[in-house]
């Protein structure tokens, strides 16, 4: 690669953003989420631009005055993308690159762009390119064209999807059902370890909570292994299992998954459902929260909801890792104990909290 090029594909790509606030939404809570998300995805948030959701318009989502707002900005502040913290749909996206000048992308793109980067495995590809294939499909006619007006590089558009919108429709059905079936394969071999599993009467302990709270850096520590964990939204995608032992020739499987987010878009539910079924199976889940951020009760909230979505067992422990950063004291409650993967802070203790919930 040449130096030229080699600098281009390390430019930061500048973005504005754009979140309808719903009714009793927690507006701060929003804007630091999807703040975090662009982050994640290697976009600098130059500005956030909001509105209530009841100035809805049908063809840009946002209302006229508030397209002039940022048109005005964006001939000010030149931006490549503009990230809506929405689900659109292909007609939208288009009216608002028409509108604006700029790349769009929608919340789902943004995040299914996000695991597009972190997939590291074929059975995560796989899951990727599904929800890549499945978001093109329904806005195919509207989006044809309009994306490569900016260049097909960047946010949004990388993965193993990434030139699907190029193909016609029917080779993208064709598609999917081959990347449908290959997860159905990936269902049925899971199915055939958690069969033999359960004869052998070994328990299943899997790790979830909202993104980025720890959980790979946690089972790292009780599993001595060294996986990929980083302080970025999604920085694990692929589930990794391993045992852990919990003393007295007594140890169960370990399962580090993907992390969870509010508004989980379905494609990725639907995509990644070879994945979820480890959680919806688990005979143990350790509900790991970042217990520094300042929104962390929020996070409880949203987990415990896509966790009861799932299906997964009531049996669980809420770990509320990252203790140390704690500036006071709160209150902690029956099923939750306070952690720190840093300081090792209740190490025994957890691994005692989960021999007990096991034999229960």
């Amino acid at each position: 690669m040449k130096k030229s090029e080699e600098t281009n594909e390390n430019i930061v790509e500048r973005a504005v953003v754009f979140c309808p606030i719903e009714k009793n939404e927690d507006k701060d809570c929003q804007f630091a989420e999807i703040e975090r998300l662009c982050f994640s995805a290697g976009l600098e948030v130059v500005k956030i631009f909001s509105q209530g959701i009841d100035a809805f318009n049908r063809r840009t989502i946002m209302g006229k005055g508030k397209v002039e707002e940022i048109k005005l900005f964006l001939s000010e502040n030149p931006c490549d993308t503009l990230v809506m913290d929405y689900q659109l749909t292909g007609s939208q996206l288009r009216n608002l690159s028409e509108e604006l000048g700029v790349k769009v992308i929608d919340r789902i793109l943004l995040i299914i762009d996000i695991f597009a980067l972190n997939a590291k495995s074929s059975e995560g590809k796989i899951e990727v390119k599904l929800a890549q294939n499945r978001y093109l499909l329904t806005r195919l006619s509207s989006l044809q064209g309009s994306f490569g007006r900016f260049g097909g590089k960047g946010a949004g558009m990388r993965g193993p999807g990434e030139t699907k919108i190029e193909l016609d429709r029917r080779k993208l059905e064709k598609e999917i059902v081959s990347l449908q079936a290959e997860i159905e394969k990936i269902k049925a071999s899971r199915k055939q370890n958690r069969i033999l599993r359960q004869k052998n009467g070994i328990k299943s302990v899997v790790l979830g909570g909202y993104t980025n709270a720890g959980k790979s850096s946690l089972f790292n520590l009780l599993t001595k292994e060294n996986i990929y964990a980083d302080d970025k939204l999604f920085a694990t995608l692929d589930t990794t299992s391993r045992r852990l032992f919990l003393g007295d020739g007594k140890f169960c499987l370990l399962t580090d998954t993907v992390g969870f987010i509010s508004k989980l878009p379905h494609e990725l539910v639907e995509s990644f459902s070879a994945t979820l079924e480890e959680v919806s199976s688990a005979d143990l889940i350790l509900h790991i929260v970042d217990v520094s951020d300042k929104f962390f009760n929020k996070n409880i909230e949203i987990t415990n909801k896509i966790l009861d979505d799932l299906g997964a067992t009531k049996n669980r422990i809420v770990v509320l890792n990252k203790c140390d950063l704690l500036q006071k004291p709160i209150e902690i409650k029956e099923n939750q104990i306070l952690f720190s993967v840093k300081n090792k802070t209740n190490l025994d203790k957890l691994k005692e909290l989960i021999g007990q919930c096991l034999e229960d």
